[in-house]
Formats: C-alpha cells, structure tokens, sequence
C-alpha cells in the first residue's frame, strides 16, 4: 500500500456498515438478504462510496492493488478449491460418535497446515456434514471445524495460512515455521479436548438412530482424479513465487501466472468429474458466489481502515510482542487476516527493533506474534478468513441453521476461544520478547 495520509474516521464508515449488513440483515431483513442479488447490490453500495473517497484523496493505488493483487487471488483460490474439492465425494460410513468427530478434526487439523485452511475444509466440510447428517446436535461440531481446520489447524507451515505465506515471501524460511509447532499442538490440541467433551455432552442427549446405529467403518472415494488438480494447486502455491522463480520478481502482475495455472486445475476438475459426484456433494454455485459478493465489500470498504492502521498504529502503543499479537488478532478477525498481517510486519520494520534473534528484518518474538495472532483470531468471527465463511454458506445450503454473526462471536469465539488464545500468549508470547 501507498504511504498513507491522515485518513478521516469518517471513511471508516463504510466497512463499519458493512460488518453491520453481515451481522444484521440475515436477522431483520432475511428473506431479502437470502438472495445473492442482493447481497451484491449491498456490497456496492458501500464500496461506491469508499472507492470515492480513495481517488478524491489520491489512495486509487491502494484500491487497485486492494482489488488486484489480494481480491483476485484470493476469490480465484477460494473458488478453484471450491469447484476441485466439489468433486471428491467421501461418503464415511461410521457412527458420529464423539470420538469418530474428533478424530476427523483432528485428520483436518494436520491437513491444514499442509493443503492449506481452505483446502482442507473444503475437502472435509461434506464428508463431515455427511458423516452427521442425522445427529440432532451438530451445530458445535462446526463451530469446532471452523476453529481448528479453517483456521488454527494452519499455523505451522507457510502453506496453511495466507499471512504466514506473506511472512514467507518477506524472508522467513519455510522451515522456520516450524518453531510454532509448540503453539500449534497446545492451541489445536486443547481445542480437540473441549470439542470431545461438549460432543460426549450432546451425544447423550442425541437418540437419533445414527447415534445408536452400526458402529461400523467404511470410506467410499469418488473423483479421485481431483486429488491430481488439488495437488497442482498446493504445488502453484508453494513454488510459483519470487522465492522459487526471481524472474517474477521483474513484475508484479507476473504473480498472476500462478492464478494462471490454479484456474487451469479447476478448469480440469470441471472437465474430468462426473456430474453424478458433483451431485453426490450437493455442489452448487451459490456458496462460491456469496463470498465472492461478500468479500468484494469486505476488499474495498477495508482499504481505508487498513490505510489508518497502518499510519496510527505508533500512536495505540503497539510495540511489544504481546500488544502485536493481540492488536493483529483483534483486526484479523474482522479484516481480512492476510493484509492486517502485512501491515503490522511493515510496522514492526518501521520500529527499527533489534534482538539476538531476526527474522526477515524484525525481531522473532514479533514475527511470532504476529502470525500467531493472525492465524488464531481468524476464528474468532465469520469473516476473519475465506473458508469461515464458506462452512457456514455450505452448512446453511444443506439446511443447518447455523448461528448468526454476533451470536457465533459470542456463543463461541468469546467464551470458548478467547481463553484458550489467552493461555497461549501467557505460555508462548512475552512483553519482553
């Protein structure tokens, strides 16, 4: 982004009444909110104005490179993932105990860090949708999915979450991630924990037939060969880059290259997938859309939000790893998580900090911090990270009433993650790095 100038609050208004739109209309306004149409001509409705304000006051660079190089690439991976891991039809067959449930979060949670948050929940939200069709008691079991596969489960390599990608291409080795393995396996592994025992509390209470039903195990595969595409697309993500590739670096819109080669595995999954699996998922476009939609609101109203992050950040004390982590988790989770993470990392090089310990320019305890709380809080609401949003779109589509944005926030990210990340800064993150 461009050197920011005092940006008025005012301007912020808009991503403010877009987070309202999103929390609101499907509560007083739901058979209007309901239709895509709609939610598209909110969404504009917003972005007008802020996109107004960001030429008037010279910030157009921002809002291209906004809509350019982070809206584009990121609605092109989310909807490539979308249409390739419609095409893998898991049908298990076990009991939904709550043992079977979270061992396949626990499956999810790994995956995570190595397909990526939204690779893994797109590949595993049918299948475990599918494996609790006839629990009574489901709602908490995606709430849980939402914290550990979209978003905790991908703290450990720079393949499972965009910010910590970013972090990647800024200078930090791929392998260096893994010094977050202790933050990973006590945030994932505590969260696996409370998710078996607020399951066993409902599976007692649950006397549908599948609760008491055969306890046996069987895993039916189908659209196998999507497995290829979603290999190329992990495969594009990790390694079509300036780190991999210097010549990208000779321009900015040679990145688009591995959007190039991403469209073309989901152009394949629609080519080489039988109608039959895809109606097997349930697949339909309106999810994918929905985001899209959403998002593009989300993209351009939080440009100037972003903007004056990045020029007041100095004036909210935010210096020490501590107050990183929780000023980058608090934004992340209602911006997008990957800009917000961006912004602090330059901030934190603006510091001039130095320690015994650099990575990529700033201090280790800040770069800890800062994906930590990134990647973490993006659970914390529906619109923190791409795939929240897509599980409980696919979730609604297949009729689960899932919770509304407030009440998700409440419900859950207060009472149940908020704790636990707390614990997690008091063990790992320090004032004094």
């Amino acid at each position: 982004m461009n050197q920011p100038t005092d940006i008025p609050m005012w301007s912020l208004l808009p991503f403010l009444l877009m987070l309202g739109a999103i929390a609101v209309l499907p509560l007083a306004a739901a058979r209007f909110w309901d239709r895509n149409r709609n939610k598209l001509l909110v969404a504009l409705a917003l972005s007008i104005p802020a996109a107004v304000y960001l030429l008037q006051a010279h910030l157009g660079t921002a809002l291209y490179d906004s809509l350019v190089f982070d809206y584009i690439p990121f609605i092109i991976l989310l909807g490539a993932l979308f249409v390739i891991t419609g095409g893998i039809f898991i049908e298990t067959r076990v009991a939904a105990t709550p043992l079977a449930n979270t061992l396949l979060l626990a499956v999810g949670t790994v995956l995570a860090s190595f397909l990526g948050t939204t690779g893994a929940a797109m590949l595993l939200i049918r299948s475990l949708l599918h494996v609790n069709r006839s629990r009574k008691f489901k709602i908490h079991t995606l709430m849980f999915f939402i914290a550990t596969v979209c978003n905790c489960g991908g703290l450990l390599t720079p393949l499972g979450d965009p910010p910590l990608f970013m972090m990647y291409l800024r200078g930090a080795s791929f392998l260096w991630f893994f010094k977050l393995l202790p933050l990973w396996l006590v945030t994932n592994l505590l969260l696996l924990i409370v998710y078996y025992i607020v399951d066993s509390y409902y599976w007692k209470g649950d006397k549908t037939e599948a609760s008491a039903g055969d306890m046996s195990f069987s895993v039916e595969l189908r659209g196998k060969l999507n497995f290829l595409w979603l290999a190329g697309v992990i495969l594009a993500i990790a390694l079509i880059n300036e780190q991999t590739i210097p010549a990208l670096g000779a321009s900015r819109y040679l990145r688009f290259v591995r959007e190039g080669v991403i469209l073309l595995m989901a152009m394949f999954s629609l080519m080489f997938t039988t109608h039959l699996t895809r109606v097997s998922n349930s697949f339909t476009w309106r999810p994918i859309e929905e985001v899209a939609y959403l998002f593009l609101g989300i993209f351009v109203t939080m440009v100037p939000c972003l903007l004056f992050l990045e020029k007041n950040a100095a004036a909210l004390g935010v210096t020490s790893p501590v107050a990183f982590y929780y000023a980058t988790g608090s934004l992340s989770s209602v911006l997008d998580n990957t800009p917000t993470a961006v912004t602090f990392y330059s901030f934190a090089q603006g510091l001039g900090q130095s320690a015994p310990a650099m990575v990529a320019g700033i201090p280790e305890s800040l770069m800890i911090a800062i994906c930590a709380g990134a990647v973490l809080f993006g659970a914390m609401t529906y619109i923190g990270n791409g795939p929240n949003f897509m599980v409980k779109t696919i979730a609604e589509h297949q009729g689960i009433r899932m919770p509304y944005f407030f009440e998700y926030v409440w419900r859950f990210g207060l009472v149940v993650l908020l704790p636990i990340f707390i614990l997690v800064q008091l063990l790992f993150i320090r004032s004094g790095g």
